[in-house]
């Protein structure tokens, strides 16, 4: 399992917050070419995103695991979940709440 987060770290106050969080699962494939299961989680706090509320869900098939660097894994996660790349629009689930 890998864990993504993202942290804010304040230059004003050193401050660390957790800002989000991804999770990548391996569910298969060989030795060369992994198939994964990739998921976001809803909140904007360490708080609010250990409640693991899924946000978005997305898998990943036949990535080269061998060949190239773990964040094209977490690139091709995002695209698959929406995040970026062609189909990049803002959906309503995605507005922090008082927006």
């Amino acid at each position: 399992m890998i864990i993504i987060r993202v942290e804010l770290h304040s230059a004003v106050t050193r401050q660390v917050t957790e800002i989000a969080r991804m999770r990548i699962c391996n569910i298969g494939g060989t030795r060369e070419h992994g198939d994964y299961r990739a998921e976001t989680f809803r909140g904007r706090s360490a708080q609010q995103l250990a409640r693991l509320v899924r946000h978005r869900t997305a898998e990943v098939t036949k990535y080269p695991r061998l060949r190239v660097h773990v964040w094209h894994l977490v690139a091709q996660a995002l695209v698959a979940m929406g995040y970026a790349g062609p189909h990049n629009v803002e959906q309503q689930a995605d507005l922090l709440e008082g927006s």
